[in-house]
């Protein structure tokens, strides 16, 4: 298990990241790449179970033993938007390779306020986007 304080450094690195970028288009299209960049999600992961019906959005996400790592997992995700598959991108980078625990304590919260989520998308992908990662949760939840 990571401790408290290695969690925090990965999601500080995350918002530096996106700091360095500027204004929220620069950080708009740096999200569209993270999803561009998420390796294709197997079909037959694309079930109803894997949905995230909460989101507007056709968002799948689905989790499973990291065969390199003992008690860790590794996620996969799709998503029909590009704005939204870029949180999914970001999301299963940030996941990947922890256990549930590690999982449970991810502050989340600290995540999207660095990077101006809550400004810069609507109501409805807000909530959208914390169903997504309580569906993740579940998911870790699921395979401890």
């Amino acid at each position: 298990m990571l401790d408290d304080e290695m969690l925090d450094d990965e999601i500080g690195e995350i918002i530096e990241n996106f700091e360095l970028l500027g204004d929220w288009d620069q950080r708009y299209q740096y999200l569209v790449e993270i999803g561009e960049r998420l390796p294709a999600m197997p079909a037959e992961q694309k079930t109803d179970a894997n949905r995230v019906m909460e989101c507007m959005s056709l968002v799948h996400v689905a989790a499973e033993p990291d065969p390199e790592r003992d008690g860790r997992l590794r996620f996969r995700g799709d998503c029909d938007t590009a704005i939204i598959k870029g949180v999914v991108g970001l999301l299963v980078g940030l996941f990947s390779g922890k256990t549930p625990a590690d999982i449970e304590a991810l502050d989340v919260d600290a995540l999207f306020s660095g990077l101006q989520l809550e400004e810069h998308l609507s109501p409805n992908r807000h909530v959208g986007v914390y169903a997504i990662v309580n569906k993740m949760k579940r998911l870790a939840e699921a395979a401890a």
